[in-house]
């Protein structure tokens, strides 16, 4: 069995509506590019690392760059989430977080002790 993140159909026909319209030539593999943009991010891998079957790096670094600066990636967040308050449902999964490694240095006290804070999540 293959460790590769795949889109489905379902998926895919939810993210559909906010893709960019294609000009001229239209675009190929959405799902396979997604997919192995997906993939990376979620590995925090380069690009040159993507595994061959979500096709060559550069056409994912360059859908991503392109999409990323047309603010694409953020109308799919806002929509979805949007799209979640009608249910009155929103779900986060944080099985993958990232903290960089100076975040436990920000709160220091005089002296070098750290200074604890208490979260309350129930509020």
């Amino acid at each position: 069995m293959s460790n590769l993140f795949w889109l489905i159909d379902a998926q895919m026909a939810r993210l559909k509506p906010y893709f960019p319209k294609s000009h001229g030539k239209p675009r190929h593999h959405d799902r396979r590019v997604l997919s192995g943009m997906i993939f990376i991010y979620r590995n925090g891998l380069r690009w040159s690392d993507a595994p061959r079957e979500y096709g060559p790096p550069k056409t994912l670094y360059n859908r991503s760059k392109r999409w990323s600066d047309m603010g694409v990636f953020a109308r799919i967040m806002a929509g979805l989430a949007a799209e979640g308050t009608e249910r009155k449902t929103i779900m986060i999964d944080a099985t993958c977080l990232k903290v960089h490694r100076t975040a436990s240095s920000l709160r220091l006290k005089k002296g070098g002790q750290r200074q604890e804070r208490s979260v309350d999540w129930a509020n």
